[in-house]
């Protein structure tokens, strides 16, 4: 099963030629995980309602018991993304579950309802879970790993390797 993210562009987010940076691509993902996999705070914005909320359970607010760290990205750039006022469908699934990381794979495509439909990328993300007191990789617990598996598919296949 996939979670289906919609993430509005900035106009900040395009390059001189027009399209969305490369760079900003990284934010993009890391947007629509942090909405598919962070609990909401206090102020209910990053509710995860957008995916369903049953995925949403890691803390990211300051002071949280776990960081969540990067430990590898790799996207494959399919077509440029020009600016769209209505949101992209960043499409999200788990490619692994381990026992201290997960890798978040995604696909971005053109808005719903705009034809003919376009993947713009594909991507995949090795997530580690830190102790923020020991500063060690912890163990996803039963709690994160019941609300995740129902996710868990094939890894994203890149194809320009």
């Amino acid at each position: 099963m996939r979670l289906h993210v919609p993430i509005k562009l900035r106009w900040s987010d395009l390059d001189a030629y027009g399209h969305v940076n490369n760079a900003e691509m990284l934010r993009l993902l890391e947007e629509a995980r942090i909405e598919a996999f962070w609990a909401p705070d206090d102020s209910g914005h990053g509710s995860g309602e957008a995916v369903g909320g049953s995925t949403a359970v890691l803390d990211g607010r300051p002071g949280a018991d776990t960081l969540t760290l990067i430990a590898r990205q790799e996207i494959e750039y399919l077509a440029p993304i020009p600016y769209l006022r209505q949101p992209l469908d960043v499409q999200l699934w788990l490619g692994r579950l381990g026992g201290a990381s997960l890798e978040v794979n995604y696909e971005v495509w053109s808005p719903e309802g705009v034809e003919p439909r376009t993947m713009f990328s594909r991507a995949a993300t090795t997530i580690v879970l830190v102790d923020a007191a020991s500063q060690r990789p912890r163990r996803i617990n039963d709690r994160e790993r019941a609300a995740w598996t129902p996710y868990l598919d094939d890894p994203v296949t890149f194809t320009k390797r």
